[in-house]
């Protein structure tokens, strides 16, 4: 944050403060950020200033904008020492040993050191800069100088100096990375102070699973006094996870808070994306691209004509004798998932690598099961189901996704059959469903091909899941109020325990696509006839926890494609069996 008077003061061999860094201050002095303009000879009113906000809406995709190549990111004693120069704190990186380029940066840098920004973090996010007006809790800058210059030729060069900015959210999980609890342990109220770093600590370790290869570009300044214009900003997309007790330690232990620069004008600057970063999407009109304009997203084959959901016709599905019981591995492991986390778009439960997979049930491969997460409407009385079935909607839809074993995740991403997913329509508990008027020959009808009965006269049977398994993973979701947020599942669930009683051997498939973007068309889809059943008060906990409703896509055109079933009659429930036998009887009396 103070590179530019930090650089000054270096190239001057002074041991004293600078008296730039003294000139100016966030709050409560003369010069806050709307007068950093009137500090002597600074930059701060110029045209080329940072932060920015960026709107994804207008970035552009660059294809010069690929992998960095980071040298000694992975060193764990890189960090010479911290300390706290009373605007943020900054971690000092020793001479000559961490470099970055590629990336689409014009040459090699080296990194010299990183520091932080933050706002009052009980109350006012601190990131410095947004993302379509959105501000993190906290925002991580590592600068770079680039090699072959010196101080003063870098200062006065538009691409002298290189920046990598990340994100920072919260997260009630506790478990959180080892790094982060070191690096805050270190923080001293002392101004000026230098603390020796005796941990290990990488800046990888502190970047954690973030995707380096998803970011955004612009040309810009330094975010303090003097606002030299001479940096090449990387700000990446996904944000750092820490818990947010950690995040408190940089307010509570400096003593002070909302320690960054209001967003500045963009002046025309252009913002470029890496070919890698999808620009937001959504499922309604809250954002420019909602489901009618996911075809037009980079790389999309939402226009395709094998997409998913579709509405399935029952009377049109044709027999397929190649659909025989599936073999689940694992599927009774209480210990198989990993973690739940609020995506955005749905709440996900990620599971163990190589621990679960299903194979057989006409799918020609082993596939290993990755992840499931939902769809739903605005509430458990509205229907939000994926897949509709003879036009009616189902109030959840549940989808287990797995990857064909033999392929890595992009070569799946990149075959007809890459991904194989199970399909399971949810529904109230028989007694609250015939309560809640919602779901027994009321808006939805009688759900043909599901196990829905009310009207129809259907005697209905028992819940088919356990509600304990429900009950235990709804609890995690409080953690996941915020987009990103995670939360690690030490709780005993298995799948088995969620999907209970349903009829496995009872399903309908075709070939379709993923059912978000960019939407690619490498799904075997497997949809069950026989709903699970979750109680009403669970239901609702997935759109009050996760912030939004309506999760799902509309149906999309079969086109040519044809939709195949199992063969026996009796594997089928409920209704289908009724209607099943109904044909039969009719049958014998033509």
């Amino acid at each position: 944050m103070h590179l530019s008077s930090l650089l000054l003061c270096l190239s001057l061999g002074a041991l004293v403060k600078c008296a730039a860094e003294s000139e100016w201050c966030y709050t409560r002095c003369e010069h806050t950020p709307s007068h950093w303009g009137d500090i002597s000879g600074a930059f701060c009113g110029e045209k080329r200033q940072s932060p920015i906000n960026i709107d994804t809406h207008y970035v552009q995709i660059d294809p010069h904008l690929q992998n960095f190549t980071f040298v000694s990111f992975s060193s764990p004693n890189a960090i010479e020492y911290i300390t706290n120069n009373g605007h943020t704190v900054k971690c000092v990186l020793k001479d000559n040993e961490v470099e970055v380029s590629g990336g689409g940066l014009n040459g090699t840098y080296s990194t010299i050191q990183f520091h932080f920004h933050w706002g009052d973090t009980e109350y006012q996010p601190g990131s410095e800069h947004t993302i379509d007006g959105q501000r993190y809790p906290m925002e991580m800058h590592i600068v770079s100088l680039k090699k072959g210059l010196n101080v003063t030729q870098a200062k006065a060069d538009p691409e002298g100096l290189a920046v990598l900015g990340f994100f920072i959210n919260a997260t009630d999980d506790e478990d959180t990375s080892e790094a982060w609890s070191k690096l805050t342990s270190t923080i001293t109220q002392e101004i000026d102070t230098e603390v020796p770093v005796s941990h290990d600590i990488s800046i990888n370790d502190l970047i954690g699973n973030v995707d380096l290869t998803k970011f955004y570009r612009y040309m810009g300044s330094l975010t303090t006094p003097m606002c030299n214009e001479a940096v090449v900003w990387t700000i990446f997309q996904e944000p750092i996870i820490i818990n947010k007790n950690l995040i408190r330690h940089f307010s509570m232990k400096t003593g002070f808070s909302d320690v960054y620069r209001p967003i500045q004008n963009t002046n025309g600057r252009p913002v470029f994306a890496s070919p890698a970063t999808s620009p937001p999407w959504c499922y309604d009109d809250h954002c420019f691209y909602n489901q009618s304009f996911w075809p037009v997203l980079p790389n999309s084959s939402c226009a395709g004509e094998r997409q998913s959901p579709i509405n399935i016709e029952t009377e049109k599905a044709e027999v397929d004798e190649h659909l025989v019981n599936f073999a689940f591995k694992k599927f009774d492991d209480k210990h198989a998932f990993k973690y739940c986390t609020n995506t955005g778009h749905t709440v996900k439960c990620v599971l163990k690598d190589g621990v679960v997979e299903v194979s057989e049930g006409g799918l020609g491969y082993v596939y290993s099961t990755l992840q499931l997460h939902f769809h739903w409407g605005m509430s458990h009385n509205s229907d939000g189901s994926e897949h509709t079935m003879n036009s009616k909607r189902f109030p959840m839809e549940m989808h287990i996704v797995n990857k064909r074993k033999d392929l890595t995740l992009d070569e799946a991403k990149q075959t007809p059959t890459g991904l194989a997913v199970l399909g399971f329509f949810i529904e109230p508990t028989v007694d609250q469903k015939s309560s809640s008027g919602g779901h027994s020959g009321g808006s939805s009808g009688g759900h043909s091909g599901g196990s829905s009965g009310g009207s129809s006269g259907h005697q209905e049977t028992p819940s088919t899941s356990d509600m304990d398994a429900w009950k235990k993973l709804t609890n995690y979701f409080s953690a996941l109020q915020k987009i990103s947020s995670k939360v690690n599942v030490t709780e005993e669930i298995s799948i088995d325990d969620l999907l209970g009683k349903v009829n496995r051997a009872a399903y309908y498939r075709y070939n379709g696509s993923l059912t978000t973007p960019t939407c690619d068309e490498v799904v075997v889809w497997t949809v069950f006839k026989e709903s699970v059943r979750m109680d009403n008060n669970l239901m609702v906990k997935f759109p009050q926890y996760a912030g939004y409703q309506n999760v799902f896509r509309s149906t999309q055109s079969l086109h040519s494609r044809k939709v195949y079933t199992t063969k026996s009659a009796s594997s089928a429930s409920g209704p289908i069996i009724r209607v099943l036998l109904l044909a039969s009887l009719c049958a014998l009396f033509i």
